[in-house]
């Protein structure tokens, strides 16, 4: 297991893939809750560990599949 610093938590760099999938999956689900009723400085930290485990997901995958049923479509601005 990779090297934990408290205050920031695991490198996402250092987590294997299950590990990282293991973060994101809580990280979200625990979103709701945090936002709702968690004090401000759990709201930032969570923003913060959110925003890493992302940007590391995004990193490792930049051709992730994409479901273009979750794609909306963009209207033209000039056409109103």
């Amino acid at each position: 297991m990779p090297e934990t610093d408290e205050a920031l938590g695991v490198d996402p760099a250092e987590l294997s893939e299950e590990e990282l999938f293991r973060e994101l999956y809580m990280i979200h689900s625990t979103r709701h809750e945090t936002l709702r009723h968690g004090p401000d400085d759990a709201l930032a930290n969570h923003d913060r560990r959110l925003a890493e485990l992302e940007w590391e997901y995004l990193r490792r995958y930049p051709k992730r599949e994409v479901d273009a049923g979750r794609l909306r479509a963009v209207r033209n601005a000039g056409s109103r």
